[in-house]
């Protein structure tokens, strides 16, 4: 009796076991789990878009990306999410350190012309850049130095230009000249753009409104807020008061004669830094070869095309159309100076110069 009633349980055991294995087992899970710090107006289009072809069920958890990284912590290996898809590269760069991401296929890193991390971790998706923006009809470009280092030498700007100290674009671009041009050089010229008394503005928006309206003549700021108010288009990311903007009905109507236009620095310059939105894999994904396959969706054409299309970012890989007005792409990705994106890490080292220099 005791032998029967031992069969019989090893007999369900093995039948459970075999259930769990044909479950889990890669390629079988019918739902993929996404943390996006990027917003929904610019996701769920290319979301929809893969369960359409693919008929697998996503659910996406949205918002900003502190909050994922902190909720991906606290979840630790009960973590629903199979991929976080992040709106700045500091944000995956914590996730790799805090040993959240798996190591990427070569195959599926292979695929990005530029900006792929050493470590293999994830993947760009999509490139912004560092721009100078300016008014035409007040400032002859031919007169803007061909460095970004220079400009605390412009004393004809004295009071006319802006900046956003607090927003972490600007940030993450003080971070990069600390690394590439070294912390005394970094403070040199955060202290001597301070002389130029540049006025701080909380987001980019209401700054290149203030531009465009004679307030201010040049401004640092990321390339598609120029193309935004100009052509309209998404946003696509959460960056603290734009994204509520957006929600408020107060984004100002697309306007191509605004008096906005973009100046790029040298090829190599700081001043033209990329800013990268990028994906990857998370280490308790219950299904790998699914989320891998999301990765390969959005450094497709198709999704490649769309965000150049609806939200004016920069694709990774080649042979992408953009629109017209925007930079040619083979242009665009010579831009940027060459960096490893994933050791731009010290983003407390530079929160902590702002505030010595009273900027924050």
């Amino acid at each position: 009796m005791m032998k029967e009633r031992c069969r019989r349980l090893m007999r369900t055991l093995y039948g459970l076991l075999a259930l769990l294995m044909l479950y889990s087992a890669p390629g079988m899970a019918q739902t993929l789990v996404i943390y996006s710090g990027r917003a929904k107006v610019l996701v769920e289009p290319l979301v929809k878009k893969f369960e359409a072809e693919t008929g697998v069920k996503v659910k996406v958890r949205y918002g900003k990306d502190a909050q994922l990284l902190a909720a991906l912590q606290e979840e630790g290996t009960r973590s629903p999410a199979d991929l976080l898809w992040a709106n700045t590269p500091g944000a995956l760069i914590e996730a790799s350190r805090s040993g959240m991401l798996s190591p990427l296929p070569k195959d599926l890193l292979a695929r990005p012309a530029r900006y792929v991390p050493k470590d293999g971790l994830w993947v760009p998706v999509t490139v912004r850049f560092r721009v100078l923006a300016y008014n035409p009809k007040r400032v002859d470009p031919a007169t803007l130095p061909k460095t970004v280092l220079d400009l605390p030498k412009l004393e004809a700007f004295k009071g006319r230009i802006g900046w956003t100290p607090a927003y972490s674009s600007f940030q993450d671009f003080i971070t990069a000249m600390r690394k590439v041009q070294g912390e005394e050089a970094t403070r040199a010229w955060l202290s001597g753009m301070k002389a130029l008394k540049p006025k701080a503005y909380v987001s980019n928006t209401p700054m290149l409104l203030a531009l465009a309206s004679g307030e201010i003549d040049i401004a640092l700021t990321n390339h598609y807020y120029v193309y935004r108010l100009k052509y309209g288009g998404a946003e696509g990311e959460f960056e603290g008061k734009e994204e509520e903007e957006g929600e408020e009905g107060e984004e100002p109507k697309a306007n191509p004669s605004l008096p906005v236009a973009m100046y790029h620095f040298a090829p190599g310059d700081v001043g033209n830094l990329a800013l990268i939105t990028g994906a990857g894999v998370l280490k308790h994904s219950r299904d790998r070869a699914l989320a891998e396959s999301f990765l390969r969706f959005l450094l497709s054409q198709e999704a490649q095309s769309y965000a150049a299309s609806a939200v004016h970012e920069y694709p990774v890989i080649p042979d992408v159309a953009t629109p017209s007005y925007m930079l040619p792409v083979s242009d665009a990705l010579k831009l940027s100076p060459e960096l490893d994106f994933s050791e731009l890490k010290d983003l407390d080292g530079t929160l902590k110069l702002l505030r010595a220099l009273d900027l924050l």
